[in-house]
């Protein structure tokens, strides 16, 4: 007998007449010779109509008493669910988070989950009763008890926690698109569906935007080893299979605190290029990653930071082996990307060598307040300097002197308690053919940088530190290079992006310490968005990120930043253009195909 979670979102319970198709299905499972938990939202749009009554009371309602009210969506749910499955002779019991033993932290809103009390839960399904669940909330580890919320995509979360916590055989999210498709299809119809995903190319896709799949229930899916399907409500298609790591020796005491970053990756052998002062307009980094593709260079970091003036710098990183290669390109193509109608202005190619790169990796980097800042922290507490940083959603990489890797890796395997090397994915979560599979757009994001920062161990840790104390989640950083480059007064550029909810926040922490710096005021644009590509292929593959570039160059789309890990590739561009940016980018990787997806109201 299998034991199996399903989970179905608001629309799959929007009405009476889709809770009884829901009941109708998890009845089969059970006939089928299952054990079934089920996971449920609020109806419909019951949350956001929840929520603007509490508008017409308070502009500013308090956390806690929002907790109480949206809260009771799911129970709305719960208790109509469990009459259908009763009505149709099936026995089941409608439980809230409390009463499942879901215990969380006491942070309202955004409560993440300790430990699930599976005793109650185990006795329901032991009486052969389907147990249905409230998703999105639990309740405080305090003596007050206190209602919680888990925030957005929460009911994803709770569904893979129990999960994890019951060591089912099947987690399946049903949702009201046949799976995870390739873009949305709201914004692209000929979005197409993938069979199957990795779970690190699922968390850079859940993170950017693509909605179907919460990247907390990822995290908590790729620690656990918990089977994951994504699958339509509407049809009895297989849907996509979200592969994961085999499952390793966590403990499920402190569920979705564990291990958030899983090992210390390292390269010794690199060498930096940097182009500097080349004019900020549509078609540069596709021209100069052009020209390194043709040459068949490999290309590992990629870095782009704001623009200043007109012109942008780009730095790149490449194995030190492929460093007289790269410089020659960079060298024969900077005069002409420098180029103007008016003049040709002196190349300027900086080539900086004995430096390394050091990664933390892991599932839980993005959306935990404080991981960027702690490595960094740990860096400087070494004297280490940074040179440079990219970020992703699972990756956070910074360009060292090479002579202080040692110490680095020493320093951040202590700081996050990696004692060895992840354990290997199974051979069924081989990498992709294809170098991209989906391609993500984000529009709720807005961009800060710090300009002429002092050139000194522990000035991003300090950013970063403020951000995480004001629980300000931080999704994409990069830190550049000026092109001031004598060593008395040499500075860098850092610019980040985060929620636009949290940017009046983060001004205030950061406010004093800019002024401390000497730096110019706080650089702040809402107008922008970021479009990625994403896919495990790329590994190997040199020339992906110059057809991603040269795809948003034909359409007349500035690049306004670049950030690159492994297995995604991030440009911000201008707000206007997003969705013109997805649809290109999508058509320019052959992501699309002639089924089209119909998403239902």
């Amino acid at each position: 007998m299998a034991l199996i979670v399903q989970k179905y979102g608001g629309t799959s319970v929007g009405s009476i007449e889709r809770i009884k198709k829901v009941a109708a299905r998890v009845q089969q499972t059970v006939q089928g010779g299952n054990q079934v938990v089920v996971v449920v939202s609020a109806m419909g749009k019951t949350t956001d109509g929840l929520v603007s009554l509490a508008k017409e009371i308070s502009d500013n309602p308090s956390r806690r008493e929002m907790d109480m009210l949206l809260s009771t969506g799911e129970q709305v749910s719960i208790a109509l669910l469990s009459m259908a499955l009763q009505s149709q002779g099936q026995p089941a019991i409608s439980l809230t988070g409390a009463q499942v033993g879901i215990v969380t932290e006491g942070e309202h809103s955004k409560a993440r989950i300790l430990e699930i009390r599976k005793e109650r839960i185990q006795r329901h399904l032991n009486q052969g009763e389907v147990v249905v669940v409230a998703g999105f909330q639990g309740i405080s580890q305090s003596n007050d008890l206190e209602i919680t919320t888990l925030g957005r995509g929460g009911s994803d979360t709770s569904a893979v926690a129990l999960a994890a916590s019951l060591q089912a055989d099947l987690c399946e999210i049903y949702t009201d698109v046949p799976g995870i498709l390739t873009t949305d299809p709201r914004l692209v119809p000929e979005a197409q569906l993938l069979r199957e995903i990795t779970s690190d190319e699922m968390l850079e896709l859940a993170s950017l935007g693509a909605k179907v799949l919460h990247p907390r229930a990822v995290e908590i899916a790729r620690n656990y080893g918990v089977p994951l399907v994504v699958r339509s409500s509407w049809t009895d298609d297989p849907g996509t299979k979200v592969i994961s790591p085999l499952p390793q020796s966590v403990s499920l005491q402190n569920l979705e605190l564990n291990r958030p970053v899983n090992s210390v990756e390292y390269d010794r052998e690199q060498t930096q290029i940097t182009i500097l002062q080349i004019p900020d307009r549509p078609g540069i980094a596709a021209r100069l990653f052009g020209e390194i593709a043709t040459a068949g260079l490999d290309v590992d970091l990629i870095i782009q930071s704001i623009h200043a003036e007109n012109t942008n710098d780009i730095a790149f990183t490449v194995a030190t082996e492929m460093k007289e290669k790269a410089a020659a390109v960079a060298k024969k193509i900077a005069p002409i990307l420098r180029s103007t109608p008016e003049k040709s202005q002196e190349a300027e190619v900086v080539i900086e060598e004995k430096i390394a790169k050091v990664a933390i990796t892991g599932a839980g980097i993005i959306g935990r307040p404080g991981i960027a800042a702690k490595m960094f922290q740990t860096l400087a507490n070494q004297g280490i300097n940074i040179k440079l940083i990219s970020t992703s959603e699972v990756k956070m990489s910074c360009v060292i002197a090479a002579a202080e890797l040692d110490k680095a890796i020493a320093s951040l395997c202590q700081a996050f308690e990696i004692e060895s090397s992840p354990v290997k994915m199974s051979e069924s979560a081989s990498p992709p053919t294809p170098s991209v599979r989906g391609v993500a757009l984000d529009l709720k994001q807005a961009r800060l940088a710090i300009r002429q920062i002092p050139d000194q161990p522990g000035m991003a840790a300090a950013i970063f530190n403020l951000l995480a104390q004001k629980n300000i989640s931080v999704y994409m950083i990069i830190q550049s290079q000026r092109d001031d480059f004598k060593e008395s007064q040499r500075t860098r550029d850092i610019a980040f992006t985060i929620s636009e909810d949290d940017v009046d926040l983060a001004c205030t922490a950061l406010a004093d310490l800019i002024t401390s710096m000497g730096c110019p005021p706080l650089a702040i644009d809402r107008e922008i968005a970021k479009v990625s590509i994403v896919g495990s292929g790329m590994i190997g593959h040199p020339g992906v990120a110059a057809q991603f570039f040269s795809a948003l160059a034909q359409a007349n789309i500035n690049i306004e930043m670049i950030a690159t890990s492994e297995i995604k590739v991030s440009c911000v561009v201008p707000k206007v253009d997003a969705e013109k940016a997805l649809r290109v980018t999508h058509s320019a990787f052959g992501l699309g195909g002639e089924t089209r997806i119909n998403v239902p109201a």
